[in-house]
């Protein structure tokens, strides 16, 4: 009989009624072992012929049982689970265990969880500290709240911009932190407000203070008072405008050549020369700002000089030329020659500051005057020959003149070209300028410093040669000495010394 059939024969004999549980209680250990076995062999029929089963349904010893998955996957009737094997050339390799010990070696020292706590907090604490000390530094800065009573210098240069003037203030202490100024300066536009300049700034200014105070027209700008001495050239003053910070030599001249100030009494000069203003440079107390610009600083001599020549000044020139034709009338000009020898403003301006460079005495000043003029309508001294003309004409000055030096070609050559010179060779004061108007009615023609320091005038050429012999000690006559003060051997800063002009 064959195990299939011997199976069923089995199976018949269980009742339908009875359980499973009933049926296998009747059941003989045998029966069971071989009803066992006849699953197997059904299940390997399905799943494939298996030789293990044959082998043991001939009673053949079977083979060690598996693992307990094993065995549990063959009785369930299931393939084994596919299980990668690393190939025999590798075999001898191991699997780094080093992230396990890291992990244990983490696990080892892992601080408990109240460590932890107290650290966090410390750290939020010394963070939040930290922070705050910042902030109250940076408040401390911008307010000002805490800085020390101090006055401090600083220049703001020519085109600085707000990094240079935030590294300037923080060089001098104004700011403790130029890179919070800077950004100060950006939100509040603060570039449209700083002017070049010097300004003296106190260290408890908060920022907005600071900024307002290098204002164009701020109070803390640093001034100087300088007192400009009347018969200063421009280039003296120039010179002591440098000395005084107030503006370069070079940035004066330039602006004196080429920009254009609007004033009537400057249209008719011409461009381009550093000496063109002289004469307009009106001599006077001033306070400059230090490091100004130096359009307003000669804007403040013009200025000035525009406020002194009043009304009554200008209509006195009108005057002026009816006098003085008159008395070219009498010495035997002919009308074309009285009308080409009418005087502009700036010729009364050129008299005025010979009147300047050669008065002693201000009460003088009117009988000077009154000899330049003299020359001027006579045929018979055409020639002014003032020593000071040759000394603006001079590259360098001197105390003693020679005679090449008088005949030094120039413009402004009073010993060889009849007439005014080229232009002032000096800024006169209002004391010159009203000489010049309104000179003294006398008929000299010469002058000469005498010993008394006073200057003494001649109505002819005996009259001055008589005095200047007694001058000398001298009873020697040197027909060749024309010169309205060609014996006066007092020196430009003597002069300035001795003068006393009256104050503007």
């Amino acid at each position: 009989m064959s195990e299939t059939e011997q199976f069923d024969q089995n199976n018949q004999q269980i009742q339908p009624e009875q359980s499973p549980d009933e049926a296998y209680d009747s059941m003989s250990l045998d029966e069971l072992l071989q009803s066992v076995k006849d699953d197997l062999a059904r299940v390997d029929e399905m799943m494939g012929p298996g030789a293990d089963i044959e082998a043991a349904a001939d009673g053949t010893e079977l083979d060690p049982p598996a693992e307990p998955d094993t065995a549990e996957q063959n009785i369930s009737g299931m393939k084994p689970l596919f299980e990668p094997r690393i190939p025999e050339e590798y075999a001898d390799l191991t699997v780094d265990e080093a992230p396990e010990s890291h992990q244990e070696e983490q696990e080892r020292f892992h601080l408990p969880s109240g460590v932890r706590t107290v650290m966090y907090v410390c750290f939020v604490l010394a963070a939040s500290i930290a922070l705050a000390v910042g902030i109250w530094r940076c408040a401390d800065d911008v307010l000002a709240l805490t800085k020390p009573d101090q006055d401090i210098t600083v220049t703001v240069s020519q085109n600085a911009t707000v990094e240079e003037v935030s590294r300037e203030l923080e060089q001098n202490g104004l700011v403790r932190y130029g890179w919070l100024f800077k950004i100060y300066c950006l939100f509040s536009h603060a570039e449209n407000t700083i002017r070049p300049g010097t300004y003296v700034l106190n260290n408890r200014y908060d920022y907005h203070a600071i900024v307002n105070g290098m204002a164009a027209a701020s109070v803390n700008r640093a001034v100087v008072e300088i007192t400009i001495p009347e018969g200063y050239e421009c280039e003296d003053i120039f010179r002591l405008l440098e000395q005084h910070n107030v503006c370069t030599y070079k940035e004066l001249a330039e602006t004196a050549a080429s920009h254009e100030f609007d004033y009537d009494f400057l249209d008719e000069l011409p461009y381009g020369s550093a000496s063109r203003l002289e004469g307009y440079l009106f001599p006077d107390t001033y306070q400059f700002y230090e490091n100004d610009d130096p359009e307003n600083v000669i804007g403040r001599f013009l200025r000035n000089f525009d406020n002194k020549l009043t009304d009554d000044l200008r209509e006195a020139v009108s005057e002026l030329n009816s006098r003085l034709a008159a008395k070219m009338r009498e010495n035997g000009f002919s009308e074309a020659e009285i009308r080409s020898g009418r005087l502009s403003l700036f010729d009364v301006i050129t008299v005025a500051s010979l009147v300047e460079k050669e008065t002693a005495k201000t009460s003088e000043s009117a009988s000077i005057a009154s000899v330049i003029y003299n020359r001027l309508c006579s045929k018979l001294y055409p020639c002014l020959e003032i020593d000071a003309t040759i000394q603006y004409a001079l590259a360098e000055r001197k105390e003693v003149l020679t005679n090449a030096d008088k005949g030094v070609i120039s413009p402004y050559n009073t010993y060889t070209n009849a007439g005014l010179p080229a232009g002032p060779i000096a800024n006169p004061g209002l004391a010159s300028i009203r000489a010049a108007l309104f000179p003294a009615e006398t008929d000299y023609y010469f002058y000469a410093l005498g010993a008394d320091g006073l200057h003494h005038f001649s109505s002819n050429y005996f009259e001055h040669q008589a005095f200047l012999e007694e001058l000398n000690g001298t009873a020697s006559v040197q027909p060749e000495d024309t010169s309205s003060d060609e014996e006066e051997t007092q020196t430009d800063e003597d002069a300035e010394t001795e003068s006393e002009p009256d104050a503007p």
